[in-house]
């Protein structure tokens, strides 16, 4: 085997063993998908999880969720530079490894404790996999067929998710969350050895890793993020909130200063000067923070809400993915007819309008009408997905490849990373306030099974209720947002493109 890790020169010829695009884009699409699914996957295991042995608060299901997005996140971009760095191949090839030693160790965990640590050691194998297998296509495919090479790697992001929920009900309906975590070993294991033998070796370049940045941006956000979490908890005056925010901002700006001081920094700051780029990001980050916030709810409200099994909750996101499928090859055409701006204007109306059509479909609305805003929402997530994720791409030159990738990557899992936790704190704090008062100055219940858990069973249907109240909140919230972002985001384009103008006349 041949992984192109160690220190060898700058630049190698590629692998001789013959090598089918059809066959790489099938393997590097794969491996989107394991990953990726595995974000989406979890969040149908969130009812086990509450009622298992574990007993996790509402805040440590947030982490269960949320370790393994967050540490995507952050090292997504140190991944694609090591890949740069050291051999695309050769990184991909150990993120897989990691993938599998981690869900081996969540798989196995006695505690809370382990399966968060077994969910980090997983998450830095994704964001090993994820920058590198872009990398790998774009170094490998024609200069004719990158655009097409692009947009179907961003469909397996968002079709990803949709495999996680219906693979990862599948799985589930065994009975135990455990089950999940066993099953992602032996397919990163198979994807392991595909990987080795239809991956080419492409070209290294000599730059440095950022260690000291790495550090600040992980702190920073788990900072972020533990404030947010633990708010509905702890209260959102207490001395770990107050800590976890001012520990986010004073990191935060430590990370820039440090980034802006490097020759080669892990992420540069004045990248987003460029307002195309700055816009692309923020676009990127708040369709995944919607659709993520989503799955997050999906299986919960589906499951104690509606009243579905497991796999049929994994089934039931599916018209989610109708139109990503259908009409993936379509979205350039659109964008070039009536411009990019308007492409992602309508993105967002989508998106955040069926996030809003879905916060009004309770407990006793048919499946049909809450499938119909699902079609909706994903008519958002096709057009902005290989918009967002070209403009991204070709901003940066193709020596930085991984980096543009993990650009990209980080976007969408910080996005995710914060749809979940902003979403699992609204529904938390919705959810106790709308209790009736009896039980909540019973038991303090935090998670919809420990309420079940500790009331009889006559009033199991005020728990649900309390709990399609906060989820219909918590949803209606999150489309708010979204569209608020992505007027944001059309702003910004469109006040960029009159600048240029301007200049351009002058």
């Amino acid at each position: 085997m041949s992984y192109n890790v160690s220190s060898a020169p700058t630049s190698r010829a590629p692998s001789a063993r013959p090598v089918t695009q059809r066959g790489l884009l099938v393997a590097m699409c794969a491996c989107v998908v394991l990953v990726v699914g595995m974000v989406a996957a979890i969040n149908l295991a969130v009812p086990m999880l509450a009622a298992s042995a574990l007993h996790p608060s509402a805040s440590a299901l947030v982490w269960i969720v949320d370790t393994y997005v967050i540490v995507f996140a952050c090292l997504v971009i140190p991944g694609g530079a090591a890949g740069d760095r050291f051999g695309r191949k050769g990184i991909l090839l150990v993120g897989l490894g990691l993938f599998a030693v981690g869900a081996l160790l969540s798989a196995m965990a006695p505690n809370v404790a382990l399966l968060l640590t077994g969910r980090a050691i997983t998450g830095v194998g994704a964001a090993a996999i994820l920058p590198n297998t872009l990398a790998v296509l774009l170094h490998a495919v024609p200069v004719e067929r990158k655009s097409a090479t692009i947009a179907v790697w961003a469909s397996m992001t968002g079709i990803g998710g949709v495999v996680g929920n219906v693979g990862g009900g599948a799985v589930l309906s065994g009975g135990s969350w455990r089950w999940l975590f066993t099953a992602a070993v032996p397919i990163s294991l198979i994807l392991f050895v595909l990987v080795d033998r239809v991956a080419p070796i492409s070209p290294r370049h000599d730059r440095r890793l950022d260690p000291l940045g790495t550090v600040l941006l992980v702190g920073a956000s788990v900072a972020l993020l533990l404030g947010i979490a633990e708010g509905p908890e702890a209260g959102w005056g207490s001395a770990i909130v107050i800590t976890g925010f001012g520990c986010a901002a004073v990191l935060f700006v430590l990370w820039t200063i440090v980034e802006l001081r490097l020759e080669h920094p892990l992420l540069d700051p004045r990248l987003f000067r460029l307002p195309a780029l700055r816009s692309a990001c923020l676009g990127m980050t708040a369709v995944f923070f919607g659709m993520f916030a989503l799955f997050y709810v999906n299986a919960s409200f589906l499951q104690y809400g509606k009243g579905f099994g497991v796999l049929r909750t994994g089934l039931g996101i599916i018209p989610l993915t109708v139109p990503i499928i259908l009409g993936a090859k379509y979205v350039g055409r659109l964008s070039q007819r009536i411009g990019l701006d308007a492409t992602i204007a309508i993105a967002f109306v989508f998106v955040g309008g069926g996030m809003l059509g879905l916060s009004t479909s309770g407990a006793r609305t048919p499946y049909l009408a809450y499938a119909a805003w699902l079609v909706v929402t994903g008519v958002g997530v096709l057009l902005a997905l290989p918009t967002l994720s070209g403009a991204i791409a070709g901003s940066l030159p193709p020596a930085q490849a991984g980096v543009a990738a993990g650009l990209q990557s980080t976007t969408r899992e910080f996005g995710s990373a914060l749809g979940v936790a902003v979403i699992g704190t609204v529904l938390t704090a919705r959810f106790v306030a709308v209790l009736p008062h009896d039980i909540r100055t019973d038991h303090d219940p935090h998670t919809v099974a420990r309420a079940l858990a500790t009331t009889t069973p006559d009033r199991a249907n005020d728990v649900i209720t309390a709990f399609v109240s906060g989820t219909d909140y918590g949803l209606r919230v999150i489309g708010v947002t979204v569209l608020v972002l992505g007027a944001l985001v059309v702003l910004q384009s469109l006040l960029s493109r009159r600048g240029r103008a301007r200049s351009t006349g002058r």
